[in-house]
């Protein structure tokens, strides 16, 4: 069982509490057992949370618990290897001259280990990262992907109670990086350890993750299923970085039970309502391409002109201008072909959208 608490951490550069904050007040409750991802851009803080977690800082103000035991404080720090932790680091950190054999037993030797259950233990993780029968090979006579492998068996074989993660496949291949989540995921429900996984690829968060904690400038902004954080967002700024999306200008013209009536381009419409919105207030209307629906006229919706199009394969990006030199990206079937200069309709989809104050109003 490994239950974190981080409770109103913060962390300043250069140790000062003036200085700009990497990491500000942020607080998050991790179960065990979950896969968490900690999702930002680059230089949000995620990187100095997990070294936080860690315990290679110490914190200028909040604490980090598991279990209840109070591991980091400004008052102290657990060491990192009396913290019941693994860490994988993005650049494997495999030793080239020791055999797979040697790299993964090595945490277990350290440990003083009698010799038949470091063989017993090494090979059942070997095993289960997929790599039984390279006991003997060195790092450069297996690949990037099956490295990576051998830096998780050696933070696993310990048994860990927690498994930090540092952008372990940002130097993978595409092809390599898809084949390694999905393994990632499986080893995580086999060990039922906690992971705590760090990266900026929001594909890779949605795909690997039980829950995602967006930050930005060293503050949570949202804490969630990936659907929730997806579908949800709490702010324009995790609608913005959680894929591809459209802000289309309105303003509030009233409030209806759950809903906020909304003017934008000359029709309007009603929205899931947002806190602290009231009527009047100039918002826009965050919908995701693929919740657009695109039609030829005279059907229901806002007139617009497709100006350029995209073929994915399994759908057509389509970019429409609209009324008020409002353009949109529109993810269509590809059955649905249009050409540049057509005339279409396009319509929300209002359980499908999210209202935000208009940054600047």
């Amino acid at each position: 069982m490994a239950r974190i608490t981080i409770d109103h951490l913060s962390k300043h550069y250069a140790g000062t509490a003036d200085g700009p904050a990497a990491v500000h007040d942020l607080s998050l409750d991790i179960a065990d057992n979950r896969f968490v991802t900690l999702l930002g851009p680059s230089g949000c803080g995620k990187t100095t949370t997990l070294r936080l977690i860690a315990g290679y800082l110490k914190p200028d103000a909040g604490t980090i618990t598991v279990n209840g035991k109070v591991l980091s404080s400004p008052a102290g720090v657990v060491l990192p290897e009396h913290r019941g932790m693994g860490m994988v680091f993005q650049n494997y950190a495999v030793w080239p001259h020791k055999t797979v054999f040697e790299n993964v037993a090595f945490g277990l030797q350290v440990r003083k280990k009698p010799a038949a259950e470091i063989k017993t233990r090494v090979a059942k993780m070997l095993e289960i990262v997929g790599l039984a029968g390279y006991e003997a090979r060195l790092p450069n006579e297996i690949s990037g992907g099956q490295q990576q492998r051998v830096a998780l068996a050696r933070s696993l074989v310990v048994e860990p109670d927690i498994l930090l993660l540092d952008e372990p496949l940002s130097n993978l291949d595409a092809k390599l990086r898809e084949r390694m989540r999905s393994e990632l995921k499986q080893i995580q429900r086999r060990t039922g350890i906690t992971f705590i996984y760090v990266t900026h690829d929001q594909a890779e968060a949605l795909a690997l993750s039980d829950d995602i904690a967006v930050i930005h400038q060293g503050q949570l902004q949202q804490h969630g299923s990936p659907r929730d954080i997806y579908t949800r967002p709490a702010n324009r700024m995790v609608a913005d970085f959680m894929g591809q999306v459209n802000f289309v200008p309105g303003r509030i013209k009233a409030f209806a039970g759950e809903l906020a009536h909304v003017s934008l381009l000359g029709v309007e419409r009603g929205f899931p309502r947002a806190e602290g919105l009231e009527v009047g207030a100039v918002v826009d209307v965050a919908v995701r391409p693929e919740n657009l629906i695109v039609a030829r006229p005279p059907a229901h919706g806002i007139a617009g002109t497709v100006t350029d199009l995209v073929y994915l394969g399994n759908s057509i990006e389509y970019i429409v201008a609209l009324p008020g030199d409002v353009r949109v990206r529109v993810h269509a079937h590809p059955s649905q072909v249009f050409a540049a200069g057509d005339a279409v309709a396009v319509e929300f989809d209002p359980a499908q959208c999210s209202v935000f104050a208009r940054p600047g109003n």
